[in-house]
């Protein structure tokens, strides 16, 4: 419990005491006034309950905090505002708590699912499934955090039109190589072929215009589409030629994702496959149209009406029996409430599908399914780079392997020119280089709003100074020279004064489990990036002006370097809410 829980439980005891009310919540506010206190209360609120005037209350109050319990050492009241100074040995007791409970939350009887990358196997993972994956894995730490059970789960859209397109790329122009022939990483080897695919295609297009056909037709009628269709058809037949290739082509692409997942720092308690899960959406809407909750048009198509409730008429089925991908989301979701005993399940998928998901739980919840209600999107905005926005069919997308080689380069070249890293061996200033690399990729990412669209940018993201990965990283390597040099043990400190700039940090280090909360409770991962960045300014500042080491009150520097220890400890642990590492030299 942090200090204002603390004073707030005090203070309704008073009140219940004082003047018999119950439940009643006074604001505690960290004074930023010039009066003297360390917390301002807020009288206000009593003012009409008590028919009194907000001085003579605050004047009451102040006394009866002073007598009935062992917490305050002067009081003063100003316009109503209480202004309370907490004894030095609260503040002392506090730490000592904090210290051994900082991170300790009490558990939730509940799981939560949440479900994050869902690729699909036609293309390598890019800049948008960065931002994806670092959000729902450390959307899934927090929520550990805070005492809930996680299942961190993924989607893998493993079938399709789009899969269907690198497929038949590779069978026209493949002449059966392989990523081993070609040394090609698997997930980069299709996508090579769905670009491939759509130049193509759209030289075909091209050609048919020319011979005067409208550009719409030309796009349906181009022999490369045609073939794409009938091969999906052909796989829901069950073809085995096709199948048999589909199974390959992924095989290489699943190689791939791994490598990039395990370099990423993500991973999956459970994976589902659309090739699968499409079924059983299939068997949903027959149950539907049994029911004459779905309807079915004179061309065999089937529809979900969604006017009623302000939104549109939904296709769920084609005309020629083949599955959409709103489908495909009915049963997975179906599935897996079926299969997990879940309390809520979180999708992590940009903004642009916002419609799609609000139609998906209407329809669950037409079918009748009550944990509809317990289905959340975790809408985010999309990743632009300083040139604009990506686009995969085109190859212009920033691949996901390329941009964590460059951020593992950029922070080798910084860490160079700082000198920061001699003594080490080669292996150690690798692995370095990749933790400071790769956390300035991350905390870049998720110290933004997930609701907000961002621009990334690479240079800006690996500064050593401001609000970055790198700069974070750096003071909790600061902490660790200094406890080293210190040889640091922790020893309990009962009788040091402390500053007001200490006992602010004393509060904001006791925030820790405040921001954990409320971050799962908003599933922000960005409330968790920009409390530890406060915390290790407000460091930073305590550090520079206090030369520890050569602190002769043995009593003072013996807190000074407890202090410095729990930051580090609130540091790490912060920033493996965010899947970031640490390094212990920078």
């Amino acid at each position: 419990m942090n200090i204002k829980d603390i004073i707030e439980e005090k203070l309704s005891e008073v009140i219940l005491n004082v003047y018999q009310l119950k439940d009643i919540n006074l604001e505690v506010q960290e004074n930023k006034t010039e009066y003297e206190g360390d917390f301002t209360i807020v009288t206000f609120p009593l003012v009409k309950q008590l028919k009194k005037n907000p001085e003579s209350i605050g004047i009451e109050l102040g006394e009866s905090l002073t007598a009935q319990t062992d917490l305050l050492e002067s009081f003063n009241v100003v316009k109503g505002f209480l202004n309370i100074k907490v004894k030095n040995q609260f503040f002392i007791d506090n730490f000592r708590s904090v210290s051994e409970n900082f991170s300790k939350i009490e558990k939730k009887d509940a799981t939560v699912m949440v479900e994050y990358s869902s690729p699909n196997t036609n293309k390598p993972l890019h800049l948008g499934h960065i931002r994806n994956n670092l959000l729902g894995f450390s959307v899934a730490q927090i929520l550990k955090e805070a005492g809930y059970d996680v299942i961190k789960s993924q989607i893998i859209n493993d079938r399709g039109i789009h899969i269907c397109k690198s497929m038949l790329a590779w069978e026209k122009f493949g002449k059966g190589e392989t990523p081993e022939t070609s040394a090609t990483k698997g997930d980069k080897f299709v996508g090579n072929y769905y670009v491939e695919f759509d130049k193509n295609y759209k030289k075909e297009i091209a050609e048919l215009v020319e011979q005067g056909m409208g550009e719409d037709e030309a796009k349906k009628e181009a022999p490369l589409m045609k073939e794409a269709q009938k091969m999906l058809l052909d796989w829901e037949n069950g073809d085995e030629k096709v199948r048999s290739l589909w199974n390959e082509m992924n095989t290489w692409v699943y190689q791939g994702f791994n490598e990039t997942y395990k370099r990423l720092g993500v991973d999956f308690d459970q994976v589902q496959y659309e090739s699968n899960t499409y079924l059983l959406g299939k068997d949903l809407i027959q149950e539907g149209l049994s029911k004459g909750i779905l309807y079915q048009k004179e061309d065999g198509s089937v529809w979900c009406d969604l006017t009623d409730e302000g939104l549109d008429q939904k296709l769920l089925l084609r005309s020629d029996g083949t599955s959409v991908y709103m489908t495909q989301d009915l049963g997975t979701a179906v599935e897996r409430f079926k299969q997990n005993d879940i309390k809520k399940l979180i999708y992590t998928v940009g903004n642009e599908q916002d419609y799609h998901f609000q139609v998906l739980f209407k329809i669950l919840k037409k079918l009748g399914y009550a944990w509809a209600d317990q289905l959340f999107h975790l809408s985010y905005g999309m990743v632009e780079l300083p040139e604009g926005k990506m686009k995969s069919r085109e190859g212009t997308v920033v691949d996901a392997d390329d941009l964590m080689e460059e951020m593992h380069k950029t922070a080798e070249l910084k860490a160079k020119e700082n000198g920061r890293l001699e003594g080490l061996t080669e292996e150690e200033k690798e692995a370095s280089y990749e933790t400071i690399g790769l956390g300035a990729l991350k905390y870049f990412m998720l110290k933004v709003d997930p609701k907000k669209k961002m621009l990334f940018n690479p240079a800006e993201s690996i500064e050593f100074n401001g609000n970055t990965g790198p700069f974070i990283q750096y003071t909790y390597a600061r902490i660790q020279s200094l406890l080293t040099k210190a040889k640091y043990e922790y020893k309990e400190v009962s009788d040091v004064t402390f500053s007001e700039f200490e006992k602010e940090f004393i509060m904001l280090l006791a925030n820790y489990k405040t921001v954990v909360e409320k971050a799962a409770e908003s599933l922000s991962p960005a409330l968790v990036a920009n409390y530890v960045y406060d915390l290790v300014k407000s460091y930073n500042s305590f550090y520079q002006s206090n030369p520890i080491l050569i602190q002769e009150n043995e009593n003072i520097k013996q807190f000074q370097l407890n202090l410095s220890d729990l930051t580090g400890k609130v540091i790490k642990k912060s920033l493996d809410l965010l899947g970031i590492g640490t390094v212990n030299r920078m």
